[in-house]
Formats: C-alpha cells, structure tokens, sequence
C-alpha cells in the first residue's frame, strides 16, 4: 500500500460539490495528518456574532489589547474548544510547532498573553476542528474531495475570510471559476 500524503502545514481546500454542507467552501488549515489520523483549524468561515474580546470575557479575561476579531469556525468537533493558529514567535507549554510556518496554542495562557499585547505577531482565532480518523482523510482525497495547496502567511492571517477559499486556489494557479462538481469520462 502507498504510504500516506503528509499534509501538515499546508491547507486543505474543499472542492466543489464536497457532499458535506458543512465543508462547502472550506479552508482548512491542516496541523496534524499523519497514520494516526489528520487535525485542522478551519478557516474558510467565522461565527455570526461572536468576537475576540465576548470569548476573552466568558472565561474572565480582561481584553485589555486585544484586537475584537471575528472568530472562526474551526470545525464541527467540539465545537466549544477553543485555539489561536499564530506565527512562531510565541510558544506556550502546550503549544504544537506544525513545520516551521506556524504554531497551535489551545491553552488560557495564549489568550491571556495576547489580552496583555505579549502574544505572538500574528494570530487566528477559532473554535472546534475538523477531524479524520487513520486513514480517513487519504480515502476523501482519492475521491477528489479536497485540494492542497501551501500556506502562506498572507493566506492564514492577511486575508480576508470571505475570500480566503478564492485567493487560495488563485495563489496555487487555479482559478476556482472554473472548477466544478461534476466528472466526465475520456
């Protein structure tokens, strides 16, 4: 059997006509995928009416600098579980380098740093994840479900969210206009 495509540090982006609604036009910052399963932080869509500085204050941190950014919906499981996708210019006690292009942080002591303006440079804030099981991920793949493409940082921090999935296929060449859900035969 081929060994699988490791894709960890690269994004992940939905095709059309995925099948599943919740992923339509996903962006998916991949963290782990390895045989024991894959991990992302999605990117593609924020949570209606949920800002930095309302999560900070449920869990009685004071915002202090923080910027109020939107938050994104990182994936449908456990949605309540919180993480900040940030440049490696901060680590915490728990935090996973994902190559050398950025970090996952899901602890308080991120949020309170970044409240306190000593976080790192750049940073996405999100809850839930997107998750496979072994091999999960590698079957979807086969199937042309998704897209790889590198992760640049004007993708992960600069860009807006509405146009992320669109300038993530332009920046690999592709121009999603074109794309389509439906297969043909030669």
């Amino acid at each position: 059997m081929e060994s699988p495509r490791f894709l960890s540090g690269q994004l992940l982006l939905a095709m059309p006509g995925i099948g599943d609604p919740r992923f339509e036009k996903a962006v998916i910052a991949m963290c782990v995928h390895d045989e024991e399963g894959a991990l992302g932080i999605g990117l593609g869509r924020v949570i209606p009416r949920l800002g930095f500085h309302a999560l900070l204050k449920q869990l009685d941190i004071e915002p202090g600098s923080a910027p109020d950014v939107a938050i994104h919906q990182g994936g449908p499981v456990e949605p309540q579980r919180g993480f900040i996708l940030h440049t490696p210019d901060w680590g915490g006690h728990e935090s996973v380098q994902v190559g050398d292009q950025w970090v996952l942080s899901a602890t308080l002591d991120i949020l309170k740093a970044i409240a306190e303006g000593k976080g790192p440079s750049r940073w996405v804030a999100a809850l839930g994840y997107a998750g496979w099981g072994p091999g999960q991920l590698d079957q979807e793949m086969a199937r042309h479900g998704w897209f790889v493409t590198p992760a640049g940082d004007e993708l992960l921090y600069g860009c807006d969210t509405a146009a992320r999935w669109t300038a993530a296929f332009r920046s690999a060449g592709v121009d999603p206009r074109l794309l389509t859900a439906e297969s043909g035969t030669a």
